[in-house]
């Protein structure tokens, strides 16, 4: 395929690499990569060695200490022309991820654009590393504080998002002074690689050392735990499930490391009497079928209030009924397939154990199979009646299964039923009630950390601080002052004056 080559994805490709130079290491197992589009075989990944990381970290050392010496907007001088790069292989880049993952064509080229928005932020971002001067009670003192770069910040993403979550991790960190080294999903490596091939460009282009931008393609249970156990990486941005983040945050916390944790997400909407379902609609279906009900995101609960139930579900279920499954590649479509056979059993799963439990399932569910399905990982979007006390409710089934929840009363109701839930991550409310809407907002409204109103859960800009409460982790990217997480604070105070003057008027004379 044209695309792969204009990538410099190879028949065989290795998975270790400071930047441009790439190690040769085959022992380890060979990953087989196909495409769940259409179950054909891409290329494949040679998995990296411990002596491989080893190496990387050494090398992430070594030009760390010439990396943190150069003034930050001239990091994001290299951070710019990396976005220049991304803009001049988007359409290749955005191709290969909808392929190797499975998201629409349109969602591709989005997480691409994803990655040069957040080089442009991250580029003035690199001109205010701002710290604060504070009032020193004793005279001739000043007093401010200041952020400096951590080291090695290890990134772990996942594969829904293949490559956007790294640059949204990586382009801050560099900025503020960090080397960098990426661990992707092992079921979408061609994309990091990729990557890292755009990134040995600018690395080139400007003679920088290798070791600031590093990538490590294993197996978790070698990789993935030196990389959580090792003190030389200050800091560990996972995204992934609840389960695998509190493992990692557990082992990170041991050795007083950092972390950053985007976990798992169980996303509602609230539809008020007072909705504009004209905009409400659209933004649901968005929210729900979206990357096939991949994304953290995704919209996964409705909460509606009793008076219009039956008008919101009759909506839905005739614009899921409009829903063309097929090829991502194809831009006429709006649904993709699921990453893997698995995520299919996941998701029948899910609707059996519904019915288990007494709620209903009102359209979708069916696995499709024949022409253009031949991969097996394609689905039917499905709509439940539920009930949110439900054992399966509470989960966050990575598919796309929207639950239609029924409240009645006021907007307290609702909110109640929303945050029963122990995910955290992203919420909404549909509502032309100013009061409503500012309720849901305040301190007893929403209980994620992101809330909006008259928009979806789903497609969050890079602009604002990502991520979530509860058991989605509490960590924040991209945006806001999320900076910060990727340095180290230090408060500082110089005595200009000719005396020595205490704190608190302690007197101490010798």
């Amino acid at each position: 395929m044209e695309f792969l080559k204009k990538l410099g994805i190879k028949d065989h490709n290795f998975g270790a690499s400071t930047g441009t130079k790439w190690f040769k290491t085959k022992d380890q197992g060979e990953l087989e990569i196909y495409s769940p589009a259409d179950g054909k075989y891409i290329a494949s990944v040679y998995q990296s060695s411990p002596e491989d990381y080893e190496k990387i970290i050494q090398m992430g050392l070594e030009s760390f200490i010439h990396w943190r010496k150069i003034p930050a907007p001239k990091r994001g001088e290299i951070v710019r022309q990396i976005g220049l790069k991304l803009r001049e292989y988007k359409q290749p880049l955005g191709t290969l991820v909808s392929y190797e993952m499975g998201k629409s064509l349109q969602e591709g080229l989005g997480e691409v654009q994803e990655m040069i928005d957040i080089c442009d932020f991250a580029l003035g971002q690199s001109r205010q590393l701002y710290g604060f001067t504070m009032q020193s009670e004793r005279p001739s003192h000043r007093m401010y504080d200041q952020y400096h770069p951590l080291g090695i910040v290890g990134i772990v993403s996942a594969f829904n998002f293949p490559v956007a979550v790294w640059a949204w991790n990586s382009m801050l960190a560099a900025v503020c002074g960090d080397v960098e080294l990426w661990k992707p999903s092992s079921k979408v490596p061609l994309s990091a690689i990729a990557v890292q091939n755009i990134i040995g460009e600018v690395i080139k282009e400007n003679n920088l050392p290798e070791g600031i931008f590093s990538l490590i393609i294993g197996k978790g249970s070698t990789i993935g735990e030196m990389m959580l156990h090792d003190k030389r990486v200050p800091l560990v941005s996972l995204t992934g499930s609840t389960k695998v983040g509190k493992h990692a945050a557990e082992i990170v916390a041991g050795r007083f490391g950092k972390s950053i944790m985007e976990l798992g997400g169980n996303n509602g909407i609230i539809i008020s009497p007072e909705a504009d379902l004209k905009m409400a609609v659209p933004a649901i279906v968005f929210g729900a079928v979206g990357t096939c009900g991949q994304r953290c995101t995704s919209t996964r609960r409705l909460i509606i209030h009793e008076s219009i139930f039956n008008k919101v579900k009759d909506s839905l279920v005739n614009a899921y009924k409009g829903l063309k499954i097929g090829n991502p590649l194809d831009e006429k479509n709006h649904v993709g397939p699921l990453i893997d056979k698995k995520a299919v059993s996941l998701f029948t799963a899910a609707l059996e154990k519904v019915r288990k439990e007494g709620g209903k399932v009102l359209f979708g569910g069916e696995v499709l199979h024949g022409a253009g399905y031949e991969s097996g990982t394609y689905v039917v979007p499905a709509i439940c009646v539920a009930e949110n006390h439900y054992e399966i409710v509470q989960e966050e089934t990575f598919a796309p299964i929207l639950y239609l929840i029924k409240y009645s009363g006021n907007i307290e109701n609702a909110i109640q039923i929303h945050n029963s839930v122990v995910q955290g991550l992203s919420s909404a409310i549909f509502t032309n009630n100013m009061r409503e809407a500012e309720q849901f907002l305040s301190a007893w409204g929403s209980d994620c950390g992101i809330a909006n109103v008259n928009i979806g859960t789903s497609g969050a800009e890079i602009g604002g601080a990502f991520g979530g409460e509860k058991e989605t982790g509490g960590g924040r990217e991209s945006g806001s002052d999320a900076w910060k997480s990727y340095m180290r604070r230090q408060t500082n105070t110089i005595n200009y004056g000719t005396d020595l003057p205490l704190a608190q008027g302690i007197k101490f004379n010798i």
